[in-house]
């Protein structure tokens, strides 16, 4: 019997070598051991069994099959193994299952009960597997998982592509990592790189931080990666949205790109803008183009813009800087200044050079102004002007008189969020206009003193205390000239005014060009780009930046996203 199959073994092959090419797809016996035939049962099909020596093996273009028990029916050019099924591809690819259906002509096959695939780097197990040799593909559709060296992932659909090494999974996609969980709807996962493309709703879920995205890239490695589409993440504290976001575990680094808006959870602040960074160890935010900090005072919002935010520091020593081109907006009060430095521990807001403050109708200047904080109830307490202090209102009733006060300091003091006390030191002096109760004008009082003090109420002056020596008159409108009207020094900038939140925004910031985020418009090929990402971990010398890099100067924010 043995010498029978050994003969037929050696007459098979040997005539495929002079077999046309459509036939030279057969499959090959190389060891039939036990032969037999059963035309009711499987007609037209010869049957090999195992014998103690080994098992059934047959080879199809570079593959070879083991198996206890092989139906092939060598017409059709198709077996079906049952028994410890081992295919072996190359060196690296085996598979093992119970039972196999190959297809010589099509070089499809199916795999069932107890499914498991391995190239010596990756295992995928499932109870069944199909694959289609000719475009090295293999895919199941009844729920897979596959584990490596770094990660445990399961999908209920899943392809592996094996010339390039990826598995695609989708459908209930999961992945566990000591570290770290991902779920997705469809994720493309590279064995040699461990790097993964995610589509649809996603979710990574680290110690630290929470991502979620519909598109977006992350190294399993070393936890970092990005979003470009519904992007947020939760971070120290702090939520994340953007178009476009960056993150880096072990720089403890974000960042964002267009549209974004960071929440601080813990001081219910917000910052908004189109270039944004967070570092986690310095618990600071960089924000710029069109940023805007966004807080609470008093059951009102107060924005602050500068062309750069900076808030560094825990909460209770957290400052907010806002560089060049400064300004701010509350109901009641706003202005705009160089710069603007904000200290929690002090409670103290200071608008640094040129700064200029209203007070609803009330316009004040100086060399400095500070805005100080109750730092219990976190309300507006004081305010002082440092230097050449100047305090201007139209006169609501003629509408055409200011009322005036200057003096070296001022100092002022609010109550229930209303400036209601104001005190003018050295040098002082002061016009008003005064009406009686008809709102008839008596005169214009002209007056200077040491010390003034200005007793306020609905944001006007309704009362004038002089004190030390004080030297003026009351003067009857027309005794007094136009060009005495005005102290030294009088500049009305009532045009400057800032009197909604929209008007802290200069026409450079309303007119900003978004950058285009790559991989939005047009799909980019996930292929492609792992080769050109792992050459260029492969080239210390010619390494193109990484993402961090790119991302983290707004200058180069062109480059930021990838897929």
């Amino acid at each position: 019997m043995l010498i029978f199959i050994f003969t037929f073994t050696y007459l098979f092959v040997s005539g495929q070598e002079d077999a046309p090419e459509s036939e030279r797809k057969q499959i090959n016996i190389v060891y039939g051991a036990n032969f037999t035939k059963d035309e009711a049962q499987f007609p037209g099909a010869s049957i090999f069994s195992k014998d103690d020596e080994r098992q059934v093996q047959f080879e199809h273009k570079g593959a070879d099959l083991w198996c206890d028990i092989a139906i092939f029916y060598s017409q059709e050019n198709r077996l079906k193994a049952i028994g410890n099924v081992r295919l072996q591809q190359g060196d690296s690819i085996e598979m093992n299952s119970a039972k196999l259906n190959w297809n010589g002509d099509t070089s499809l096959a199916k795999a069932w009960e107890s499914v498991d695939l391995s190239d010596g780097k990756m295992t995928l197990t499932t109870d069944t597997l199909y694959f289609d040799r000719e475009k090295q593909i293999s895919y199941y559709n009844s729920g897979g998982k596959v584990v490596d060296s770094v990660n445990v992932l399961t999908s209920r659909v899943g392809t592996y592509f094996t010339e390039l090494k990826k598995v695609q999974f989708r459908d209930s996609v999961h992945i566990d990592n000591p570290e770290y969980i991902i779920d997705s709807e469809q994720l493309d996962y590279y064995r040699v790189s461990k790097n993964a493309y995610m589509y649809g709703s996603s979710t990574i879920t680290g110690k630290e931080y929470k991502i979620y995205c519909e598109r977006g890239f992350y190294d399993t490695k070393i936890e970092q990666g990005y979003g470009i589409k519904n992007t947020q993440i939760d971070y120290d504290n702090k939520i994340i949205i953007g178009d476009s976001l960056y993150f880096d575990k072990a720089s403890e680094f974000a960042s964002a790109t267009n549209n974004i808006q960071i929440t601080d959870t813990i001081n219910n602040g917000v910052i908004r803008a189109h270039y944004a960074e967070v570092f986690k160890a310095k618990d600071s935010v960089f924000a710029t183009k069109r940023a805007v900090s966004v807080s609470l005072v008093e059951q009102d919002s107060l924005y602050m813009h500068g062309d750069t935010l900076m808030v560094t520091g825990k909460t209770e020593s957290r400052i907010l800087r806002a560089f060049r081109n400064a300004k701010f907006y509350k109901t009641d009060l706003s202005g705009k200044c160089d710069s603007i430095h904000s200290e929690e521990k002090t409670g103290i807001t200071q608008l640094i050079r040129n700064p200029i403050l209203w007070n609803v109708n009330n316009q004040i200047t100086g060399d400095s102004i500070h805005l100080i904080s109750d730092l219990e109830t976190e309300k507006l307490d004081s305010l002082k002007v440092l230097e050449n202090a100047f305090i201007i209102s139209l006169d609501t009733i003629s509408k055409t008189g200011y009322n005036q006060a200057k003096g070296k300091d001022l100092f002022g003091k609010f109550i229930e969020n209303e400036l209601k006390i104001i005190d003018l030191v050295k040098n002082t002096e002061v016009i008003y206009y005064m009406y009686n109760d008809d709102q008839e004008l008596i005169g214009i009082d002209k007056t200077i003193c040491s010390k003034i003090r200005l007793l306020m109420a609905n944001n006007d002056i309704e009362d004038i205390t002089f004190f030390v020596n004080p030297d003026g008159d009351i003067f009857p409108e027309t005794d007094l000239p136009l060009e005495s009207r005005k102290l030294k020094g009088f500049v009305w900038r009532g045009e400057e005014r800032i009197l909604s939140k929209d008007d802290i925004f200069d026409e450079d910031d309303n007119n900003i060009e978004l950058v285009k985020i790559r991989g939005i418009e047009n799909p980019i090929d996930i292929d492609a780009e792992e080769e050109e990402r792992s050459k260029n971990e492969n080239d210390p010398v010619n390494n193109i930046p990484n993402t961090k890099a790119i991302v983290s100067k707004p200058t180069s924010i062109k480059k930021v996203q990838k897929p």
